[in-house]
């Protein structure tokens, strides 16, 4: 089959791409994503995401799509250096640029939850922490995350680079607070917080094998129509010279704790 190549950035494939990763509104109508790098591509691969079309520089690492020996038709086109420094949401493009399939069905909660435990987040808004938060619930196990209005676009390209291939290997809840807690009560999941209040508790000492806990926003932490269905709060030891920790960083303690609690 003969090669296809592209040198105009205004080829309609290379808008295409630049608005999936400009526009979340784009992204929800078309059901698309981009994802950028090989390192994505063999994510993408392995766990077999729906690719529909791959933008690469002469010399990328496309693993199995170089020879077409995946078995599957994907749509493979060569372009220029300039055209994928155009393309590419990176400030330095790694020669590999590709969208994706969704569906925003996969995002709806299931009828029933198992025991979990299952974190929380509530307003996240950086896109790096929401990405680095799912990758590291991916490493430890957790049974699921779930994300209430106002967190990052979870297909951003920024939520999509730092969470290295999460996107692919597990389903990811986004939901309304009422949808959240009408399955957390139906399961008898209990639901913490991330927060100071007078029944706050050290984490090391909760029991969190079985519960679901909430990371606040970076900036005003666990809301109060969120903190007002929390049975109990849980707070980080931490110096008294700091004030609080990076989403990301309060998400990991808890899913450590969890996964002690779960010795994994």
């Amino acid at each position: 089959m003969e090669q296809e190549v592209v040198t105009s950035r205004h080829n309609p494939l290379c808008v295409h791409f630049r608005k999936l990763a400009s526009s979340r509104a784009y992204r929800e109508e078309t059901g698309e994503f981009l994802c950028d790098s090989p390192k994505l591509l063999r994510e993408a691969e392995l766990w077999d995401g729906e690719i529909c079309a791959i933008l690469y520089t002469e010399g990328a690492d496309l693993g199995l799509f170089e020879d077409g020996g995946d078995g599957r038709t994907v749509r493979k086109v060569r372009v220029t250096e300039r055209v994928m420094e155009s393309v590419s949401p990176m400030k330095t493009p790694q020669g590999v640029v590709f969208s994706c399939r969704w569906t925003p069905g996969e995002f709806q909660l299931p009828e029933k939850l198992g025991p979990g435990p299952y974190l929380v987040l509530d307003g996240v808004q950086d896109p790096g922490n929401v990405g680095t938060i799912l990758r590291t619930a991916d490493a430890f196990d957790c049974g699921g995350v779930f994300l209430l209005p106002g967190c990052a676009d979870l297909y951003g390209p920024k939520t999509i680079r730092a969470g290295m291939g999460v996107h692919f290997r597990r389903s990811i809840r986004q939901c309304t607070l009422g949808e959240l807690s009408a399955r957390l009560q139906a399961a008898k999941i209990p639901l913490y917080a991330a927060a100071l209040r007078d029944d706050t508790a050290d984490v090391r000492g909760m029991d969190l094998k079985k519960c679901a806990v909430v990371i606040g926003s970076e900036g005003r932490g666990v809301s109060r129509e969120v903190l007002a269905l929390c049975e109990k709060t849980v707070k980080i030891p931490m110096s008294s010279r700091c004030e609080s920790l990076n989403a990301a960083v309060a998400a990991a303690v808890v899913l450590w704790e969890m996964a002690r609690d779960n010795r994994i």
